[in-house]
Formats: structure tokens, sequence, C-alpha cells
């Protein structure tokens, strides 16, 4: 995080700092264990993550009226928080790679000020976005920070060393 940075550049690092634990939680696990639920809900790191890269293509990208790419499942009826049997640990990991960058570069090409329409009709800045983004994906970083130590007792918000 820089100590100094302007608020865009702040606010990404941030959202950059959570999407790097986000990945850390599934760094070493073989595809069951990923997608293993751990709560009555059905939740599971798999589904977490990509639920995040359903949301950061919602937020960053349709919203202001940005290219996403066409998603194979229904993200308004809960399909993006589970991982299907035929998608894989990989799979689901390079789909948020795309959404980080697809984000990324709305991000570098957006001022804070300028405005979207979000996916209920709501008017919202940029900056509004990357704030909720970040509290999206702090929060189910956490929620992955508890599921991973139940799966092998790994914890932390980053890699250990």
């Amino acid at each position: 995080m820089p100590y100094t940075g302007g608020e865009k550049e702040s606010l990404h690092a941030s959202l950059d700092r959570h999407r790097d634990a986000v990945l850390w939680k599934l760094a070493g696990l073989d595809d069951e264990q990923g997608r293993r639920v751990m709560t009555p809900s059905g939740t599971s790191l798999l589904g977490l993550v990509k639920h995040l890269a359903s949301v950061e293509y919602g937020w960053f990208c349709r919203t202001f009226g940005r290219e996403v790419e066409p998603l194979w499942f229904d993200p308004f009826s809960e399909e993006d928080m589970r991982a299907g049997p035929d998608e894989t640990t990989d799979g689901i990991i390079e789909f948020y790679g795309r959404a980080r960058t697809a984000a990324d570069r709305a991000i570098a090409e957006l001022s804070l000020d300028d405005l979207g329409t979000s996916w209920n009709g709501t008017r919202v800045s940029l900056r509004w976005v990357l704030i909720r983004m970040v509290e999206e994906t702090a929060r189910h970083a956490g929620h992955m920070d508890i599921l991973r130590e139940l799966i092998d007792g790994a914890t932390g918000d980053h890699r250990p060393g």
C-alpha cells in the first residue's frame, strides 16, 4: 500500500492486496479442496472466487459500458457462488484473472468521478465502485481465510515467509 499515494492509486492498491489474498487462499489446493462445500449455505473457496470475478465484470465493466466476456452462468440466481462439476480451479482462477484485467483497464482509463449505471439503474462513480469492490473483496477474502483454515490449517492474508 502506498503511504502517500493519491486516492485512486491507494484504492486500487487496496483492492489488489485483497485480490492477491483471495488467490493465495487457493494456492496448493486440489480441485476437491477448492470446491469443498464448507457451510450450510454452500460456500466454497472456488465459488467465492467465481463470484468475485462475476462482480468485478459487473461493477467495473457493465456499469461503465465496457465489454464483458459471455458468462456461462446466471449471476443473478447465485450460480456465480457455486463451482460446477465441470469447472476447475485453474479455469476459475483464469476467469478471475480476465475479470481483474478488464477491471484494471477500466480503473486506468476512467477518472474517479466518471459515472456509470449499475445493474439496478443507480448512477455510480468509479470512486464508489472502487470502494464497493474493496469492501466486497475484503469480506470474501475473510470468508476464504476461515474456509482455508478449516481445510488445512493455513491462515493469514498473505503467503508466509
